[in-house]
């Protein structure tokens, strides 16, 4: 595949207003290795190889194990994640593939039994924007280092 254009380069303001908002998600106190779970889910069903490559990397470096990183995929068939966990995969999965799913009540119901409601809202706005920049990286065609 083939980069099409440099969507940092070519709207910087752009780019820079999706970088605030991403600032803010990290900020709002949702535990730092589920985002990471989070964003490399997201980014897996998006096939998004220069995000999965990100987050697959950040989460190791926070002290994810490889175990856990390579369960993502298939999350609800493994043992490795917490309740907590689970229904944020589950949330994330509902809402990356909105068209499909239509954010059913049973993951609801598996999100309001673990998160508050600031973060159901938080949580939300991280899914969002995880998908926010698979779309820039997929639709540009952005790639991971070799």
């Amino acid at each position: 595949m083939n980069a099409r254009i440099n969507f940092y380069a070519s709207s910087a303001d752009a780019i820079k207003a999706l970088s605030a908002l991403e600032a803010a998600v990290n900020q709002l106190g949702l535990e730092p290795s589920l985002l990471e779970l989070v964003k490399l889910r997201a980014s897996q069903l998006n096939g998004c190889a220069y995000c999965v490559d990100l987050h697959t990397t950040e989460a190791s470096k926070a002290g994810e194990t490889d175990r856990r990183l390579h369960g993502v995929a298939v999350w609800r068939e493994t043992p490795f994640f917490t309740e907590r966990e689970r229904a944020a995969l589950a949330w994330t999965e509902s809402l990356t593939q909105l068209s499909l799913t239509h954010a059913p009540d049973a993951d609801y119901a598996l999100l309001a039994a673990n998160f508050n409601a600031k973060e159901m809202v938080d949580l939300t706005l991280a899914i969002s924007t995880i998908n926010s920049w698979n779309r820039f990286a997929v639709g540009f065609r952005k790639m991971p280092a070799a």
